[in-house]
């Protein structure tokens, strides 16, 4: 699956556009590389890096979800390693 298609489907960005553009200028990680391509393709055991917000968030993908469905069915499909910098 596409990178920026994955984010919005799981939730992480509202629109693909927003995705296309966060990844263009270099915010997203994969697997600890940096990319700058919104079609690389990720699959289920890539760790995600990216800004949320104020912090830094690690997912661990588990499985790609085949819809941009409820919050919680996209929750289910990450688990998040580590989130840097949030607020106490």
């Amino acid at each position: 699956m596409r990178l920026d298609l994955a984010l919005v489907r799981l939730r992480f960005v509202k629109t693909r556009s927003l995705a296309r553009a966060m990844v263009e200028q270099g915010h997203v990680r994969i697997n600890g590389l940096r990319t700058v391509h919104p079609s690389h393709a990720v699959k289920a055991g890539d760790v995600l890096t990216l800004p949320r917000g104020s912090s830094v968030l690690v997912a661990e993908i588990l499985t790609l979800p085949q819809r941009r469905g409820p919050p919680s069915e996209a929750q289910s499909c990450y688990h998040v390693l580590d989130q840097i910098g949030r607020a106490p």
